[in-house]
């Protein structure tokens, strides 16, 4: 037992020295953030650890270096005086506040190694900060406002990016919600997409209506959407056609044929007998059966449905504004509606397992010329979803 406390007294010992010297790793490499929370972390811990006086000296360094560091960076950063130096600025008064914030709840801190007080200086950076972050708001409201001024779509998804950051450092400034709007309107992509039937064969209105159905695609996103209808105000940059061009429906056919089937099968059991007629018995006194064998025959008809349709056309893209045809997509599906159903004449023992399954079936009506369309149209929508999604914007 005695051996066990040595062994976890040096496991926890190793430990602590392993923090500690990974607070001056920290320290030593100017990662500065990295050592005061690792430090704020062990002194919140235990206050009784053999390295508390040394996690107290290192975060005073740490933070000490830390701050002379971003005051520098500021000081420069006021004299650089560019737009772009906002961002960072405000960044930073965030960096010296949330330092502060996360060591004083420890405060006070004494060291019994440097026989006083830990030394913080903190200083108050409300109005610096403000300062700051008016000037970054006001740059990233000039910077959008650049952007939509040079009126390309590329242009308009950019000011919105930049004004979304904004609405999250200053939510609710100026009219940024209403330029929110506005740019993602003139920054999205509207795809017109028509069905034009040249077969001079009716399609099934619901058949048009699946395949115009966006919204089972899956395909509009945040900068692009599809539209089947018209408005007024959206002008559309891309037309899509999707074009019948052709629709061949087969004639109701009935196949009838025979088939006509033996088996040898096994029919009940005889008794073994001698010479003399008598039945044979084995050495437990039981009569020795012997399988008996006969054969069977049936006759089977089998009779098939059969209807068929092919659906052909073509993906169009074209650039409206251009009037100009970019490309062209095949398009084609086959629909076959099959049925097979049988009976027998004779002995069923005969028949095949597969002939068993066709005497299970029936005569199915044949579907009419609207359901066939239909059908062949459920893969057409499938192919026309993968022809948009892999020619998305």
């Amino acid at each position: 037992m005695k051996a066990f406390y040595i062994l976890l007294f040096t496991a926890l010992f190793s430990i602590s020295c392993n923090s500690v010297k990974r607070t001056q790793k920290f320290v030593s490499q100017g990662n500065y953030d990295e050592a005061i929370e690792l430090a704020v972390k062990k002194l919140q811990k235990d206050k009784s650890s053999k390295e508390y006086d040394a996690h107290i000296r290192l975060l005073e360094e740490a933070f000490l270096k830390a701050k002379d560091e971003d005051n520098r960076q500021i000081a420069f950063l006021k004299r650089e005086n560019s737009p772009a130096s906002a961002k960072e600025m405000y960044y930073t008064y965030l960096d010296l506040e949330w330092r502060q914030n996360l060591i004083r709840p420890l405060l006070p801190l004494y060291s019994i190694e440097m026989g006083r007080k830990a030394n913080f200086v903190f200083s108050d950076y409300s109005n610096d900060l403000l300062a700051a972050k008016d000037a970054y708001v006001k740059s990233l409201y000039q910077e959008a406002i650049v952007y939509t001024q040079r009126n390309t779509k590329q242009d308009y998804r950019s000011a919105y990016n930049v004004l979304c950051e904004l609405d999250e450092v200053q939510p609710n400034y100026k009219d940024v919600f209403q330029l929110k709007e506005d740019t993602h309107f003139r920054g999205t992509d509207f795809v017109f997409v028509t069905l034009n039937n040249h077969t001079g064969q009716f399609i099934p209105f619901r058949l048009e209506q699946d395949l115009l159905n966006f919204n089972t695609y899956g395909l509009n996103d945040f900068w692009t959407e599809y539209h089947s209808k018209r408005e007024n105000r959206i002008n559309y940059d891309l037309g899509i056609d999707l074009n019948f061009q052709t629709i061949q429906i087969s004639p109701e056919r009935l196949a009838d044929r025979q088939y006509i089937r033996k088996q040898r099968i096994q029919d009940g059991y005889d008794y073994r007998r001698d010479r003399r007629g008598n039945i044979v018995k084995d050495s437990l006194g039981n009569p020795i059966k012997i399988e008996k064998f006969i054969d069977v025959s049936a006759t089977i008809y089998i009779t098939t449905q059969e209807k068929s349709v092919f659906v052909g056309g073509a993906v169009v893209y074209k650039d409206l504004n251009r009037r100009q045809q970019l490309n062209s997509f095949p398009l084609s599906s086959e629909f076959i509606f099959e049925n097979a159903f049988a009976t027998y004449r004779g002995d069923k023992r005969a028949l095949t397992g597969e002939d068993l399954m066709l005497l299970n079936n029936h005569f199915i009506p044949f579907p009419n010329n609207e359901q066939m369309v239909f059908d062949a149209g459920q893969n057409i929508k499938e192919r026309f979803k993968e022809i948009l999604r892999d020619n998305s914007l």
